[in-house]
């Protein structure tokens, strides 16, 4: 798609005209939620997107891309078409902070061609790759901090893709197609890559000589086994060794145009001053497939394994839970401390204590805190289990239905549980349901015992039995929760 540019009149001038046309809405989607725009946009190099572009999704009032997949055989779609829907049915279920979101697609039926249209989100920051250079040509170094953060995020990603049933494998991992947000949240893009190079073989590309460059431009980032058939999650490891070692490094040096050769990354990997950092991307790069860890091991490596504090802990624990607590709760809280009240103490009997205040917490940083929990920036899955979640096949679901459906960050597998329901038929016609989970322990079952006793017992009165149901089940899961059980 061409993008025509007015004639410049004068400076502030030429550039507000070039910016209302580039804002000029050309489509819109059938719900007419999102509106596409002239403006094109780089999000990762993906097989069989004709065009991306830059979209407003009038709901939320943010930027997406509105992506496009030209079919111009209309038989060779129809004869996908049930495959396609499936794919993309199935992306949509794909939900974890640190992977690209995928929100919505439709089919485009005209007479000359067929075109599949997908909306995802927008990374306006910028990839991890153009980040490095920039870093690079400031003449700064990676700070060791960030690079742990960093890993953690893109591994956590990882982790979750290999865990579905059955297992995403990206197999397009590149510092191009990782993007880095202002306040250090990373995310995968590009996860549909491996997909649509099945799905889509026959869909005609016009940017082929551009996609070819970038395919030798980042040849090394792909495993020795790649595209053999025999591949399989280790073709993701290998790549995120190849993009740790660029994040160490801020880049690997190549000749020209050419790949980068295999003496570029191991000096690279031998020019890394900390040991850990060395084995650690080395592992990653082991030749055979089979000696490679697993994304979960390597959260677990030293190098990027750490206790999580209290305050992390903690702080996940409310992001999780928010539906426990009254919006702002945090806020209003800190606003009822005495600045000088004493929080904590340490007592020595040989020499002073140390005294925290609450005078001494900034309810400023504890947001900013808590909203990088709530955006995936520190993820909490060193202590992770490593699972299985199934992906659900939402082709037996209606397009309304699938609107509703969502699979959430998965967590860890919990013993059989029975579930307590309780309908409350009240006199004013707004009738209730209350249920929570009655687990094979003394509190779960005190908890069914108490709310029967106390129902049996004030029957008549069903407003005072309501109240006392929301307030026991609600207790009931604070508890749960303080002992790790289900929510």
């Amino acid at each position: 798609m061409t993008m025509s540019v007015p004639e410049r009149k004068s400076g502030s001038e030429g550039k507000e005209e070039e910016s209302e046309d580039e804002s000029e809405i050309l489509e819109e989607s059938p719900c007419g939620r999102w509106q596409k725009r002239k403006e094109q946009v780089s999000q990762g190099n993906v097989p069989g997107v004709e065009s991306a572009s830059l979209a407003m999704d009038t709901e939320e009032g943010v930027e997406v891309v509105w992506n496009e997949v030209l079919f111009s055989d209309k038989k060779v779609f129809k004869a996908q078409e049930e495959k396609i829907k499936e794919m993309f049915e199935n992306l949509m279920q794909v939900e974890h902070p640190n992977i690209v979101k995928f929100h919505k697609y439709w089919l485009d039926m005209k007479e000359t061609q067929a075109r599949v249209i997908f909306i995802t989100e927008y990374m306006s920051s910028g990839s991890l790759k153009q980040f490095l250079k920039k870093t690079k040509k400031n003449h700064k170094t990676m700070n060791v901090k960030a690079w742990k953060r960093w890993c953690t995020q893109i591994l956590s990603a990882l982790s979750y893709l290999h865990s579905c049933d059955p297992p995403i494998i990206h197999g397009n991992l590149t510092c191009d197609t990782i993007f880095i947000q202002h306040n250090g949240l990373i995310k995968i893009g590009s996860v549909w890559h491996r997909l649509f190079v099945n799905v889509f073989p026959d869909a005609s590309v016009h940017g082929k000589g551009r996609q070819h460059r970038d395919e030798q431009r980042n040849l090394h980032f792909f495993a020795p086994e790649y595209a053999s058939g025999k591949d399989d999650y280790a073709i993701d490891i290998f790549s995120f060794g190849i993009c740790a070692l660029e994040m160490a490094v801020l880049e690997i040096q190549a000749n020209g145009d050419t790949p980068v050769s295999k003496e570029a990354i191991a000096h690279a990997g031998q020019s890394l001053e900390d040991p850990l950092m060395r084995e650690f991307t080395q592992s990653c790069l082991r030749h055979e497939a089979k000696l490679r860890p697993t994304a979960h091991d390597l959260l677990f490596h030293r190098v990027l394994f750490e206790v999580h504090s209290l305050k992390l802990l903690a702080a996940h624990c409310l992001i999780n839970n928010q539906y426990l607590l009254p919006e702002n709760c945090v806020e209003e809280k800190t606003k009822s401390f005495d600045p000088n009240a004493v929080m904590a103490e340490i007592r020595h009997e040989d020499r002073q204590g140390v005294q925290l205040k609450y005078s001494h917490v900034s309810p400023l940083e504890l947001d900013k805190f808590l909203e990088d929990v709530k955006n995936g920036i520190y993820p909490l899955m060193n202590f992770a289990s490593s699972r299985l979640h199934p992906v659900p096949r939402a082709l037996s679901l209606s397009q309304e239905q699938v609107e509703t459906v969502k699979t959430p960050t998965p967590e860890p597998q919990e013993t059989e549980s029975r579930k307590l329901s309780l309908f409350l038929k009240m006199d004013d016609k707004l009738h209730r349901q209350l249920s929570c989970d009655i687990l094979p322990t003394d509190t779960s079952k005190d908890l069914a015992s108490e709310l029967v006793h106390y129902a049996f017992i004030n029957e008549d009165d069903s407003e005072k039995v309501a109240g006392f149901l929301e307030d026991a089940i609600s207790r009931h899961r604070v508890r749960s929760l303080a002992s790790g059980g289900t929510q």
